[in-house]
C-alpha cells in the first residue's frame, strides 16, 4: 500500500508546488525583491507544524491453522486512514546549508484491519486508533536560496509512543517503536513569515506486533495474533511548517 500513498502525496505536493514551479522559466531572467532575506542567518529558528498523514501497518501472515477447529486466518491493513498531526519546530542551523530540526510531534489516526478466515470465508475486522507521540530528529539539506523559494531534502529517525496501544484488541502492537523518516520540502518566503510545505515518507523499524497476550481471557482470540508473523508501522505525512 505505502507505493500508492506515496503517489498520491507527491500529486498533492506537486499541486501545491506549481506556483513555483511556474517562475521557473522567469528566475533565469530578473530577480525578485526577496522577504526576510536575513531570516537564514539567524543560529536558531523556532516554529510550529500542522498537517494530516496515513498511517500503515504492513503485516506479514505466517499461515498458522487451528489444529482444532481447522481456521486459517489471513491479515491485512486494507484501507487509507488520513489523520491529524501538529508540532513545534526547533531548528540549529549547523552551516549554509545544514541544519538539526527537533519536532516533537502529535498524530492522531488510525489503521484498519481486515481479518478473513480461509476455511470459512468468514471476515473479522479491527479499528486500530493510534495516537503518536514522536520527537524525529532531522537532518535538513538546503539549496541555494533563489528569490522566495528554496527547496531541501531532509532525513533522520523518529522515536515514537503509541499513547492507546494498551487498548487494541484482536491484534495488539508495543507502545514504543521507532522510524526512518526522508522527505523533501521548500521553503516559501512570504512578507510577514516563511511557509514550508513538506512531504515526508515514514518506515518502520523493527517487528512491533505484541506476540505475548496474556490480557487476553478468552483463549480463542489469540487466533489473530498467532496468524500474524510480524508488523511495521509506516506513514506518510504532508505538512506545513509556519516559522
Amino acid at each position: 500500500m505505502l507505493p500508492f500513498r506515496c503517489i498520491k502525496f507527491l500529486f498533492v505536493l506537486f499541486l501545491l508546488l506549481i506556483p513555483a514551479g511556474g517562475l521557473t522559466v522567469s528566475w533565469a531572467q530578473e530577480r525578485k525583491v526577496q522577504y526576510k532575506p536575513f531570516i537564514d542567518e539567524r543560529r536558531f529558528h523556532y516554529g510550529f507544524t500542522v498537517g494530516f498523514h496515513d498511517q500503515g501497518l504492513h503485516l506479514v501472515n505466517n499461515g498458522y491453522t487451528d489444529p482444532e477447529t481447522g481456521d486459517q486466518w489471513l491479515a491485512a491493513n486494507d484501507r487509507h486512514n488520513f489523520g491529524l498531526n501538529v508540532g513545534v519546530l526547533g531548528e540549529w542551523q549547523l552551516n549554509r546549508y545544514m541544519a538539526l530540526r527537533l519536532i516533537p510531534s502529535l498524530y492522531f489516526g488510525s489503521k484498519h484491519i481486515r481479518f478473513r478466515n480461509l476455511a470459512t470465508g468468514r471476515e473479522e475486522s479491527q479499528d486500530m486508533k493510534s495516537s503518536y507521540l514522536s520527537v524525529p530528529f532531522n537532518l535538513k539539506f538546503s539549496a541555494p536560496r533563489f528569490n522566495n523559494y528554496r527547496p531541501y531534502v531532509v532525513a533522520g529517525v523518529s522515536p515514537m509512543y503509541d499513547l492507546t496501544a494498551g487498548k487494541h484488541t484482536k491484534l495488539r502492537t508495543n507502545a514504543f517503536s521507532a522510524m526512518l523518516e526522508v522527505g523533501m520540502g521548500c521553503d516559501l518566503y512570504l512578507p510577514f513569515f516563511k511557509l514550508i510545505p513538506e512531504l515526508k515518507f515514514c518506515f518502520g523499524l523493527g517487528n512491533i506486533l505484541r506476540k505475548n497476550r496474556n490480557d487476553l481471557t478468552d483463549p480463542t482470540q489469540q487466533i489473530y495474533t498467532k496468524s500474524v508473523d510480524r508488523a511495521s508501522a509506516n506513514m506518510v505525512v504532508l505538512s506545513f511548517y509556519f516559522e
